[in-house]
């Protein structure tokens, strides 16, 4: 059993003191940061949220809570990936209100060219429609976050989830064809 696994299984006792969750992120931060690194580099350019600060604000999220419990390392990691998930989905959202410039863009005025689409409504898009497809099936949406949000493999989300790789490789096939034609509409 994992160092990270014994301090999960361990309850809340971690959370009372500053020595216990400073062991768990210690162990668990450059997993943590790998993700939030990976996820990342498919933002838009000029993108000021750091991989650093992201894994930040997801173990302020998750360790903030006190009615939080971890069963297991696959549980924990589902849940970071599904607190990073809520941080650049709530990032998006405040980019893209009214107050905050109704999704004007930045222009560098060194590199005027034409106008790209939006990475934000993208990524609204592709949360709305997880969402939906959470409803019908939610062991593969999981398998969604942990693939689009996390980005991990199928190899690497395939134990967290406890099913095989070529299951995971179906299963994402599935979901890739299910959320393409719900984005299409």
């Amino acid at each position: 059993m994992s160092d990270v696994t014994q301090l999960l299984n361990s309850g809340d006792a971690f959370r009372h003191s500053d020595a216990g969750a400073n062991e768990l992120l210690s162990l668990i931060y450059d997993e943590l940061r790998k993700l939030a690194a990976h996820k990342m580099a498919h933002e838009a350019p000029g993108q000021t949220l750091q991989p650093t600060a992201l894994v930040h604000e997801a173990w302020l999220r998750l360790s903030g809570s006190t009615r939080q419990s971890w069963n297991n390392r696959a549980h924990f990691f589902g849940a970071a990936a599904e607190a990073m998930r809520r941080i650049l989905i709530d990032r998006a959202r405040r980019k893209l209100a009214a107050r905050h410039g109704a999704g004007q863009e930045r222009v560098n005025f060194d590199e005027i060219d034409i106008a790209a689409p939006s990475a934000d409504e993208e990524l609204l898009a592709v949360s709305d429609a997880l969402e939906r497809f959470e409803k019908l099936d939610p062991a593969k949406a999981q398998l969604v976050k942990l693939r689009y949000f996390a980005g991990l493999t199928n190899e690497e989300a395939a134990p967290l989830l406890n099913i095989s790789v070529p299951t995971a490789k179906r299963w994402w096939s599935y979901a890739r064809a299910w959320l393409y034609s719900n984005l299409q509409r």
